[in-house]
C-alpha cells in the first residue's frame, strides 16, 4: 500500500524538478532530468519529437490502455525588447502575470549557454522617487528586468550575449514546513511529475504489473494549451491528468486532499471516469473532493480535441494560490497516489 515513503520520494524528485527552470519552449533539460529519474526505477522512458517524456509502466492488457498525463513545463517569460537603458521588457509564457511576479528574481539564459541574474520590477521602483508606485497597474508594459550587471544601454546588454527571443525563468523558491506544507512557484504542474514518479517507484519497488497497460506522457507545453495533443499510444481507451487540484472560494477541495475535477473551463470530464476515480478514492481511503474549476483546462483536453477517442478525467493535489507562488501539502501527495492505486487496483 502507498505510504509515507513513497509521498517522501514523491517530493525530493518534485523538488529537484522545481530547481530547473523550464517554461514552455525551454523544457529540454527538465525533460532529459524525467527520462532519467523513470528510467532509474526500471521503466523504458523516451523523449518524444515535441520535447515530451513517453514512459511505459507496463500491464498485460493493451487495448485497454489507461495514459496519465503531467507536464514540466512552466510559465515564465521571453525578452520582447531590449531598451535604450539596458531594461528588458518581456512578454509572458502560459500565464504568468506580471502582479505575481513583481520583484521576483529571475535568471535570463542566452543562446550561447550564459545565465544572468536579475529581477523584475515595477518601472521606477523607488517609492522615494515615484509617487504613483501604489497607483501604478502592474502589468508587463508597466514592468520590467533590472539586469544584475553594469548595463546602460541596449548595445552593452547584447554585449553580454543577450538577445530578442531569450528565455527568462521565475525563481521558484522552493521550501517545505514543519508542517507538512509545501511552497514554490511551478507546483503546477512538477509536482505532480513527482506523484508518478513516487506511484511508479511503488510499483517497481513492490514488482508490481498493471492489469492494464499503462503509460505516462510527461508534457512540454501545456501551460500553452498543446502540451497532451500527440504521442497517444496505441490501444488507450482513457486518460487522466494528473494536474494541480483548485483551492480557493467556492470550491471543497483543500491542500491536503485529492481533487477530483468534474467539470472545467472546457466542459465536463467523462461521467464514467469520474466516476471510478471517485470509487477508487473511496476503497483506497484517499481524502478527497469533487469539484468544478472555473479558469482550467488540461493536457487531456488537449488530448480530445486533438481528435482521440478516449474517456477523460483530471486529479490532483490541491494547491492554493495558482499560477502565483502556489502551496500544497505532503498529504495532497499521498491522497493523490491512493486514488492512482485505487483506480488501477494496484
Amino acid at each position: 500500500m502507498i505510504n509515507e515513503t513513497y509521498a517522501e520520494f514523491a517530493w525530493e524528485q518534485a523538488a529537484k524538478l522545481l530547481s530547473i527552470d523550464s517554461p514552455s519552449g525551454f523544457t529540454a533539460k527538465a525533460a532529459a532530468w524525467v527520462r532519467s529519474a523513470f528510467a532509474d526505477l526500471g521503466f523504458s522512458a523516451d523523449i518524444t519529437t515535441k520535447g515530451g517524456v513517453l514512459i511505459d509502466l507496463g500491464g498485460a492488457d493493451s487495448s485497454d490502455g489507461l495514459l496519465l498525463e503531467a507536464h514540466t513545463d512552466t510559465l515564465g517569460g521571453m525578452i520582447a525588447q531590449i531598451k535604450g537603458d539596458g531594461r528588458l521588457k518581456i512578454t509572458s509564457i502560459g500565464g504568468m502575470r506580471a502582479e505575481n511576479g513583481e520583484a521576483e528574481n529571475v535568471r535570463v539564459y542566452s543562446r550561447d549557454g550564459k545565465v544572468y541574474e536579475g529581477t523584475l520590477q515595477l518601472c521606477n521602483a523607488s517609492v522615494h522617487v515615484n509617487g504613483g508606485y501604489g497607483d501604478a497597474k502592474r502589468s508587463f508594459d508597466t514592468t520590467e528586468v533590472v539586469l544584475d550587471e553594469d548595463v546602460r544601454s541596449a548595445e552593452d546588454v547584447r554585449k553580454l550575449g543577450l538577445e530578442v527571443g531569450d528565455f527568462v525563468c521565475f525563481d521558484p523558491r522552493t521550501c517545505r514546513t514543519k508542517s507538512g506544507y509545501l511552497k514554490s512557484r511551478f507546483l503546477d504542474d512538477k509536482l505532480s511529475v513527482g506523484i508518478l514518479l513516487g506511484f511508479a517507484k511503488y510499483l517497481s519497488d513492490n514488482h508490481i504489473t498493471p492489469a492494464r497497460r499503462t503509460y505516462v506522457h510527461v508534457t512540454v507545453y501545456e501551460e500553452v494549451g498543446h502540451g497532451g495533443s500527440a504521442s497517444v499510444p496505441a490501444g488507450v481507451t482513457e486518460a487522466i491528468s494528473v494536474d494541480m487540484g483548485c483551492v480557493g472560494d467556492g470550491l471543497a477541495c483543500t491542500e491536503r486532499q485529492v481533487s477530483i475535477c468534474a467539470k472545467d473551463s472546457g466542459g465536463p470530464y467523462s461521467y464514467e471516469v469520474v466516476g471510478k476515480l471517485i470509487e477508487a478514492a473511496k476503497k483506497t481511503g484517499a481524502d478527497y473532493a469533487v469539484d468544478v474549476y472555473p479558469f482550467y483546462g488540461s493536457d487531456v483536453e488537449a488530448t480530445l480535441r486533438s481528435g482521440c477517442d478516449i474517456r477523460h478525467g483530471l486529479i490532483g493535489a490541491g494547491v492554493y494560490a495558482s499560477h502565483g507562488y502556489e502551496r500544497s501539502h505532503m498529504d495532497g501527495i499521498t491522497n493523490t497516489m491512493k486514488v492512482l492505486c485505487g483506480y488501477l487496483d494496484v
